[in-house]
């Protein structure tokens, strides 16, 4: 497993999701239910990596369950 903590930006997150359009993703994320963005600058933010996969993940146990 590699172990770099990386951040990526939003296109790679809604791809990486399913997630389609950004109104949904930012519909989560002030619902609490998606893990909020970092800012990197006035106009820019990325989404820690290892905690977008771990939400998929959470997603996953949710529907087996």
């Amino acid at each position: 497993m590699n172990n770099k903590k990386r951040l990526i930006r939003k296109h790679e997150v809604m791809h990486l999701t399913g997630i389609e359009a950004s109104s949904t993703l930012y519909y989560l994320i002030n619902k609490r239910a998606f893990p909020s963005p970092v800012k990197l600058s006035e106009r820019s933010v990325a989404w820690r990596e290892e905690e977008v996969l771990a939400w998929i993940d959470s997603r996953k146990q949710a529907i087996l369950k």
